[in-house]
């Protein structure tokens, strides 16, 4: 976006060419929208925005999204936003503000609840925005990125499963177990039991082991139909090569055992047992 109404024609064109490589080499696109993960690259404008204002960019990005998208078989889905919140009460920031470094995946719909309710938020703002993406785009399922609907957090994100469910043709949930607490990340995905089929978004071992990953993952069959990983575009022979070089640092081979998880696992997720 160059301005709240005016889109930026390069990044548009970019990303038809994104659904140009999809295409020829098969792969289906998350295309997750409004992301602000560097704050040092958020517009001033964009933050200067009051809600009503904002809600209107962010459809006009959606809209010039869904139109530049409607007519590729790449789409999987459109993920509205990664791990909104919809405010208790009155925040000061549209964002949590840097809890991982330089970067901040979690943003806020709106900054003052105005006498509603925190659901009521979250559905108007899903409404508005998955209205103006069926103006462009009939087709392509909508979801978002929901974090953990689960007590033990210290925040609740305002995005009730049963809710929200009704306005979304899936529900993404991001899950990941911990070794200190491994009935959480089933709790959460139970949580998620709407009437709706479910995505595990985001998942890694993070917080836990491979083998209690791997637990977690098997058992999610009865309740998740879909599974997607973190890849940060290093296969698992340039780790190899890293480690014969003798440069694999921690970070690498915690990276590269994931990598591994994941194919092995592969076969068992991908035209296995049929599951409810």
């Amino acid at each position: 976006m160059d301005a709240a109404d005016r889109t930026n024609a390069h990044a548009l064109a970019q990303l038809g060419r994104l659904l140009t490589l999809a295409e020829a080499t098969g792969v289906r696109l998350d295309l997750t929208g409004l992301a602000c993960y560097r704050p040092a690259d958020t517009p001033a404008w964009y933050d200067a925005l009051d809600e009503t204002a904002r809600w209107s960019a962010q459809a006009t990005f959606w809209r010039a999204i869904a139109k530049q998208c409607a007519a590729s078989p790449a789409l999987f889905c459109y993920d509205l936003i990664n791990e909104p919140i919809s405010p208790a009460q009155k925040t000061a920031h549209w964002s949590s503000g840097r809890l991982f470094g330089d970067y901040d995946f979690i943003q806020y719909i709106a900054r003052d609840p105005a006498g509603r309710t925190r659901g009521a938020i979250a559905t108007a703002w899903i409404d508005r925005l998955t209205a103006t993406i069926r103006e462009e785009d009939q087709r392509t399922p909508v979801t978002v990125g929901m974090l953990p609907w689960t007590t033990g957090w210290g925040h609740l994100s305002g995005f009730v499963p049963a809710e929200i469910a009704p306005r979304l043709d899936f529900l993404s949930v991001h899950l990941y177990p911990k070794s200190k607490d491994l009935a959480e990340a089933p709790r959460g995905l139970r949580e998620c039991a709407a009437g709706k089929p479910v995505v595990i978004e985001e998942t890694f071992p993070l917080s836990c082991t491979s083998e209690e990953l791997t637990a977690f993952l098997r058992d999610s069959r009865d309740g998740a139909c879909g599974w997607l990983w973190h890849f940060d575009g290093r296969g698992i022979e340039e780790y190899d090569a890293e480690e014969r070089a003798g440069k694999l640092t921690m970070n690498d081979t915690i990276w590269r055992e994931a990598l591994r998880l994941f194919v092995r696992l592969g076969p068992e997720f991908v035209g296995g047992e049929e599951r409810r």
